[in-house]
This record gives structure tokens, sequence and C-alpha cells, in this order.
């Protein structure tokens, strides 16, 4: 018992001297701790002040160097203002200046001003008295002589005005003819062709004088049915060995040459057989035309309706003065297209409207109107597009031609037309032009005589110098050119020269 009280003294003992040390332990890291802390405290408040102390100078730095940046500034800107100022006042004194020079000047232009109102005043008596002293001595009023001087002065302007015109004209008219010439120079150097002449009969050749028998057949049946067939005329005379076919359509005339060649080679002549070749002849002649129509087409690269292509192939069997329709066709296309390309314009356009400028051709004999419009009509019937339309419809201005393109077609048609060797003319279409372009120059009062001269290409004329002045002259060349191209048709240009002259002789006894 007593044993286990000491165990239990000792073990509370060993228990109180654990909590004791245990406290003390604690008491002196306790301690150790707060004088740690503290010295850390201080550290930092030493490290703060050094902080403190560098950010307020490097604060102040800062401040200093503003502040110098901003006194320069201000500074710089003082300068400014004071020159600024400086202009000002001088702008000022300038201004001052200025408005005094003004007031001068306005004092001079008020004595100036009533001098001139008082040379006014002295020069309405002296026209007044002017007047009347012109009066008294003309013995004319105010209102004819306001008339006469009128006069005067329209003659001073029409004269004024020819010598404008005749000097414009000239300018426009040599720099028009220089391009005109370049350009369609170049066209022409650039295509060329070749052209068969037309006539309006065919000879067809006879293995002998017997088939001129069998031609006419008995009481002539045979060459009569061949004629009604046909629409020709046959001629059986006395040349050995050739039979002549007449007729003013070159269609017809290839149909009967077909089939008579085809009767030729049969041998067998008669009224069943005449009609079973003359079928025949105009079924070839068919196909013939559309070759003609696709060649043509081919040749100019254009895509074409199949009708379009027949009537241009049917133009093969056309002329106009000799010239064959479908060639002339051809080469205005052609023409058509280097000028366009030398105008920087639609080529393929160009060469389409000229191919079909003359379609109208084609169905003319069939159809009431003239051959540009009924061209144009077929031409829309068939979609072409309306530039095309009008430049055929255009191409002998009855109408108004509405593009460039319309020009460039009157230009190549008028071109192929018009170059020596294209065309022929009858003898009494030639004396009617010649007389026409006399007749009209004639009208003209102050014409005493006109010639045409180099086939109708130029027209030189006579005035009558009392009635005109050589201003006048000029002016009337103008106004004749002018009526000429609006009144006559005629091919390529007509050169208008006006002639006066005034002659004085005396006879010395």
């Amino acid at each position: 018992m007593a044993q286990a009280i000491l165990i239990v003294i000792s073990g509370a003992i060993s228990l109180s001297v654990g909590v004791l040390l245990g406290n003390y332990i604690a008491s002196r890291r306790q301690k150790l701790a707060k004088r740690t802390a503290e010295e850390i405290i201080a550290e930092a408040k030493r490290e703060a002040d050094g902080i403190k102390r560098e950010v307020l100078a490097r604060a102040e730095e800062e401040a200093r160097a503003i502040r110098e940046k901003e006194e320069r500034r201000l500074k710089r800107r003082e300068a400014e203002l004071a020159a600024t100022e400086e202009k000002l006042l001088q702008r000022e004194e300038r201004l001052r200046r200025r408005e005094r020079q003004l007031e001068s000047a306005e004092d001079l232009l008020r004595q100036q001003e009533n001098e001139v109102k008082r040379l006014i005043e002295r020069g309405r008596e002296l026209l007044a008295r002017e007047e009347e002293l012109l009066a008294r001595i003309s013995g004319m009023n105010r209102e004819e002589a306001k008339e006469y001087l009128l006069k005067l002065v329209e003659a001073d302007a029409e004269k004024f005005f020819a010598q404008r015109i005749a000097a414009a004209e000239q300018r426009y008219r040599s720099e028009a003819e220089r391009m005109a010439k370049e350009i369609l120079a170049t066209a022409v150097q650039r295509y060329a062709a070749e052209y068969a002449e037309e006539s309006t009969v065919t000879t067809v050749p006879l293995p002998s004088e017997d088939f001129k028998g069998r031609i006419i057949g008995r009481e002539g049946r045979n060459i009569r049915t061949f004629e009604a067939l046909t629409g020709v005329d046959v001629l059986v005379d006395d040349t050995p060995d050739v039979v002549v076919l007449s007729s003013f359509n070159p269609l017809r005339r290839e149909i009967a040459r077909l089939a008579l060649e085809k009767l030729i080679e049969d041998g067998r002549i008669h009224p069943a057989r005449i009609e079973e070749k003359v079928r025949r002849a105009k079924e070839r002649v068919e196909e013939i035309i559309r070759e003609h129509g696709e060649r043509a087409a081919f040749e100019m690269g254009l895509d074409l309706p199949h009708e379009l292509v027949m009537l241009l192939g049917r133009l093969h069997f056309r002329t106009s003065y000799g010239q064959n329709q479908l060639q002339h066709s051809i080469e205005v296309s052609y023409l058509a297209r280097l000028i366009a390309e030398e105008l920087g314009l639609d080529a393929n356009l160009a060469k389409r409207a000229g191919l079909l400028h003359d379609i109208g051709k084609a169905l003319d004999q069939e159809v009431e109107g003239s051959h540009a419009l009924i061209g144009a009509d077929l031409a829309r019937r068939y979609g072409e597009k309306e530039i095309i339309v009008n430049a055929i419809a255009a191409h002998h201005e009855e109408v108004e031609p509405a593009s460039v393109l319309a020009a460039i077609v009157q230009a190549a048609d008028t071109l192929s037309a018009a170059r020596p060797g294209a065309r022929r003319e009858t003898y009494e279409r030639y004396i009617q032009r010649l007389r026409e372009l006399e007749e009209l120059c004639r009208t003209y009062p102050e014409v005493a005589e006109a010639y045409a001269l180099q086939a109708g290409r130029e027209v030189r004329i006579v005035v009558r110098p009392e009635r005109t002045t050589d201003e006048m002259a000029s002016k009337l060349a103008y106004d004749i050119a002018r009526q000429i191209e609006e009144q006559l048709q005629y091919p390529g240009e007509i050169k208008v020269t006006v002639i006066r002259q005034v002659q004085y002789t005396e006879i010395a006894r």
C-alpha cells in the first residue's frame, strides 16, 4: 500500500516537473519568437524607410524634369504668341495703310466719276449736234440712219462670218480628209478583189448548127415552151454554133443556161423534156445559191441563219451597174471590218453589217420598198441586233444613222461602189446626173454659169462679180456643197469650186 502511494506521489511529482518544464520551454520560445519578430519589424521599418527615401528622391527628380519641360514648352509658346502678335500688328498696320489707300482711291474715283458724268453730258450734247448736222447734211432722219447703219453692220458681220466659215471649213476639212484618207488607204491596201463584169446576155455553145432547129422545134413550140418556163428570150441568129439567152434577171438566165446545156447534152428536145430539165435546173440553182451563201458566210467567219444564207447566195445573181452584188457585199464587209479595226471598234459587228447591208436586193423585185428598208426588216425578222438593223437601213441615208457602225457601213459601201472600175453607168443616167448637178448650182442668183467636170466629180461655178465679194464666194461654195449633199445621190465626193473674176476693158484710140 505504501509502495503504491509512493508510486502515485512520484508520478505526480514527475508530472508536475514535466508541466513546469514545458511551461518554461514555451515561455522561452515565446520570448525568443517575440524578440525575432521585433528584429524583423525593425529590419522591415529600416528597409521601408530606405525605399521611401528612394521613391521620394525619384519622384522629386521626375517632378523636377516635368517642371523643366513644361517651363521650356511655356517659353516656346510664349515666343510663338509673341511672333503671332507681331505678325498681327504688322497686318493691322498694312490694313490701315490699305484703308488709307482705298480712301484715296475712292476720292479719286469719285472725282473721275464726276468728270465722266460731265464728259457724258458733253458727249450727248455733241452727239445731238452731230445727229442734227448729219441729218441736215444727209437728208435722213434718225430711223433711216439707224436702218442704214444696221445694213452696214449686217454686211460687215456677213463678211466676218464668211471668213470664219471659210477658215473653219478649211481647217476641219483638211484634218478630216487627212484622217479619212489614212483610214481608207489603210483599208484599201489591206484588201483587193477581182470583179467579173456581168451583162444581160448569156451565150450557149452548140455542137452543131442542127441544134438550132431542134431548139426552135416544130412551129416554134420548143422555143416558146422554153421561154415561158424560164422567163428569158432565146435569140437564134446567124452566129454560128451559138444561142444567146437574154434577160435582165441573172437568176433566170442561169436557170435557162443550165437547162439548155442539159437539153443539148441529152439531145432530146421536146416540151416534156424541157419542163423536166428546167425543173432540175431550178433545183441546181437553189443548191448553187446555198453554196455561194455558205461560202460567203464562211469566208467572213460569220454564223448566219439558213434563210439569210439563202438570201445572201441569191445576191450572186444580182448586179448593180455591172458589179456583182455578192462580191460587193463581201468587199464592203472586209472594208467595214478594216475601218472598224482602225477606229478601235467592234470588227465583228462591222463585218456582219457590211455583209448584210444589201440583203434587201435579194427581194426588192418581189417586195415594194427600197432595198435598204427591206433588208433592215429582214435582218430584224431573223434576230439581228438593232445596231446592225439601223446600219442596213441607213446605208443610203433613208433613216438617220444611230451609231458609228452605220457611218462605217456607208463609207465602206461608197468606197466599194465608187472606186474606178467597180461599176459602170449608162450614158443616159450619166448625162442626167451631170445636168442635175449644173441646174442645182444655177438656182443661186449669184451664179452666172456652172460646169460639171471629171464625170461629175467636180463642179466649177462662175459667179457674177458685181453681186458677190470674195468672202461671199467662199460662203456660196459652202452652201452649194451642203445642198448637193442633201438633194443629190452620187458616188464618192464632188468638189465645188467657185470662181469670181473681175475684168475691166477699155479701148485706146
